[in-house]
């Protein structure tokens, strides 16, 4: 068989497919990509039984095939070649012939025979995001999934779509990220996606308000139609955190403060703070002003900004690094911070709406 193809067109390809190989896996050839070549197309598989794309691009070809090849040799050869069109000739004992402009090299390629099918799942359990707004709902809550593996389900993130709104969840025990959109999908939906996932989901979309992305389920796989790129993976099971229970109905205090200045005062913060010299950050707010101190071995430091008040004044004190990646996560100049006392959780929300809330619990302070 044969393909020519654009070089620019595959090598993007090849960089699309090539986060799903398996660094090491019992069948040899999950640690390459398999390469399909049929009808004027390439298609280009990569799966580590967890999570799988698949991508393809117009070529003109000769025959019909397919084989598995080195992922690093196939995308290193595509990449440093010289000229615009890439010549695979794929002889009968599966070795590969490249030729580019004046350069020409080969090597060989693996049976396609024991490379498992990527799972099938019914497009009749599907709903529709624009691809922009799926990207945002990710990057602003995948920080805050669990590391620890020994309950995998708070790993991913929980997607809770019902009565037209569409909440994509995450929590690790400490804090908590939830962020909503309106959605005219009908059916009610209750899975976790895996974080993984959902990172690779977000480096695939494009600056385009206009696309779409195309999301299928069943009870234990996911498909995201990204363009010309499908991405599926296995769900989590197990039982996802009640969420809503741990949402407060109340607050004693209400500030409205600049996200910057906040963010850039914590991140002062932090040059006192490292694995040796850990302590929590002090917040005193009242009288219009937020005062933030810290002191560990290595210094301390007394700060203040300016915020709008209502409420009652309350001490509090928190993790930096979880407060910040929060804040980091957060979009809009100014937020909300709610306080419902000294060892209640923190809620950040847009200054408007709550289409984005984010919890974080306090840490209790030594008497001053």
């Amino acid at each position: 068989m044969k393909f020519i193809c654009n070089k620019t067109e595959l090598s993007e390809a090849i960089g699309h497919v090539s986060r799903a190989v398996s660094p090491k896996s019992t069948i040899a050839a999950l640690e390459g990509i398999k390469v399909k070549v049929e009808n004027n197309e390439v298609e280009l598989t990569a799966y580590n039984l967890e999570m799988g794309i698949r991508t393809s691009i117009k070529a003109e070809t000769e025959g019909s095939g397919e084989f598995v090849v080195s992922t690093r040799l196939f995308s290193e050869f595509t990449r440093r070649m010289s000229g615009d069109d890439i010549t695979f000739d794929i002889d009968e004992n599966l070795v590969i012939n490249i030729s580019c402009s004046a350069t020409e090299c080969s090597f060989p390629a693996m049976s396609a025979d024991e490379y498992p099918e990527l799972p099938v799942v019914d497009s009749e359990r599907s709903f529709t995001v624009k691809q922009t707004t799926l990207r945002s709902m990710i990057n602003q809550t995948s920080y805050a999934t669990s590391t620890n593996e020994s309950k995998p389900v708070l790993t991913g993130e929980l997607f809770d779509i019902e009565d037209g709104s569409f909440n994509m969840v995450a929590i690790d025990g400490f804090r908590l990220a939830i962020r909503n959109e309106i959605t005219e999908c009908g059916e009610k939906y209750h899975f976790v996606v895996p974080k993984k996932a959902l990172l690779e989901v977000s480096t695939l979309i494009k600056d385009d308000d206009e696309k779409i992305c195309t999301i299928c389920t069943n009870d234990r796989h996911i498909i995201f139609q990204i363009d010309n790129v499908i991405v599926i993976s296995r769900l989590l099971e197990g039982a996802f955190h009640n969420y809503k229970l741990s949402i407060p109905n109340g607050y004693k205090t209400e500030v409205i403060i600049s996200k910057r200045e906040f963010a850039t005062c914590l991140e002062r913060c932090s040059l006192l703070i490292d694995e040796k010299n850990k302590s929590p950050i002090r917040c005193e707010v009242g009288n219009g002003v937020m005062k933030i101190s810290c002191k560990t071995g290595i210094g301390k430091i007394n700060d203040a900004i300016s915020a709008d008040i209502s409420g009652e004044t309350v001490t509090i004190g928190f993790n930096n690094k979880l407060l910040l990646e929060a804040l980091r996560a957060a979009e809009g100049d100014k937020i909300r911070i709610r306080f419902s006392g000294a060892m209640k959780v923190i809620e950040i929300l847009p200054l408007e709406g709550e289409s984005y809330i984010f919890l974080v619990m306090p840490i209790q302070l030594k008497a001053a």
